[in-house]
């Protein structure tokens, strides 16, 4: 997988208008991006999210990597989203898409090596998503791993929930949101890396979940960043209190719901080569991640514990 194999996929994907409730014509995309990937099952619920299952061997799977198909958008009359009232009341641009209207911005731009999109939250989370799956049928990988695609997770995780009570995902699958999250307090910089997300504003993930990943992207040389990103709440925190272990990834984002400078509208962005680390980690999560993370970190304290057991002794006396 390089550069230019995910830039393609995000060119198409981002072409696609969304916005709550209105996902279709990103689904259809992805349907036909997976379409030529004999062993991605497609499947759709009831509740119009998308569900793919890759699986070569026997091995059940052992991650699902969720992302969200929408982005705030006017449906009729409502705005469905979050983005402050100061930036609605200058009634920028917008363009009709049947039911709905997005801003009036371009749909996908490469400039300095970052993508800027009317919509990277959280299209390009499904675009990591479909050259995971895209990687895994092109090497053969022997392993199974899940990609869903959810919709109207801006006005609550409506998918997402709707998923978790449905019962279709087994509860021994680690779910893996994937996101695209503001930069908040410089602990994290657009450019560094995907980045391991230990926890978002509302909750904090599975702790074996996240050292998977850590280990996962160490195995495969992946450079990555570790941070709680309190931006915002993504589906994880959805997935586990419907008793999913949860763990996350994302990559910053600049002009989170398209919030620019000034008060003004202006293009999400994201790094190119952070979102390819992130569409690797997916990978490396489905084919190296140990089962056990913990393992050696127990095995270090051990070792540790043993070379420091003379100064037990000598206190014991």
């Amino acid at each position: 997988m390089d550069s230019a194999a995910l830039l393609d996929i995000a060119r198409r994907i981002l072409a696609q208008p969304t916005a709550p409730f209105h996902e279709g014509a990103v689904r259809r995309e992805i349907r036909a991006l997976l379409a030529d990937c004999p062993h991605v099952a497609l499947t759709e619920d009831r509740f119009g999210n998308l569900l793919a299952h890759y699986r070569r061997g026997r091995g059940a799977a052992r991650f699902a990597f969720a992302a969200h198909m929408d982005h705030p958008a006017y449906v009729g009359r409502e705005f469905l989203g979050g983005v402050p009232e100061r930036y609605l009341k200058k009634k920028p641009t917008t363009r009709k898409f049947g039911g709905f209207r997005m801003w009036d911005l371009p749909a996908c731009e490469l400039r300095a090596g970052r993508i800027r999109s009317r919509a990277c939250d959280d299209l390009i989370g499904c675009a990591a998503i479909v050259a995971a799956l895209r990687e895994l049928e092109c090497t053969g990988a022997q392993c199974a791993a899940w990609g869903l695609f959810t919709r109207a997770e801006e006005v609550g995780f409506v998918g997402a929930i709707e998923l978790a009570k449905s019962g279709r995902m087994p509860k021994s699958v680690t779910v893996v949101s994937l996101e695209t999250s503001s930069v908040m307090g410089g602990s994290v910089k657009i450019g560094g890396g995907p980045i391991i997300r230990v926890g978002d504003r509302t909750s904090v993930f599975d702790s074996a979940a996240t050292a998977q990943l850590q280990a996962a992207a160490k195995t495969a040389g992946i450079t990555h960043q570790r941070a709680l990103m309190q931006g915002g709440t993504c589906e994880a925190t959805a997935y586990a209190l419907y008793g999913y272990r949860t763990a996350a990834m994302c990559v910053a984002l600049g002009n989170y719901h398209n919030c620019g400078p000034g008060d003004r509208i202006a293009p999400e962005f994201v790094s190119l080569e952070d979102s390819l680390g992130m569409a690797r980690l997916c990978v490396a999560a489905a084919t190296v991640a140990p089962a056990d993370p913990h393992r050696d970190l127990r095995a270090n304290l051990e070792k540790r514990l043993a070379d420091h057991c003379r100064f037990f002794r000598k206190l014991e006396k």
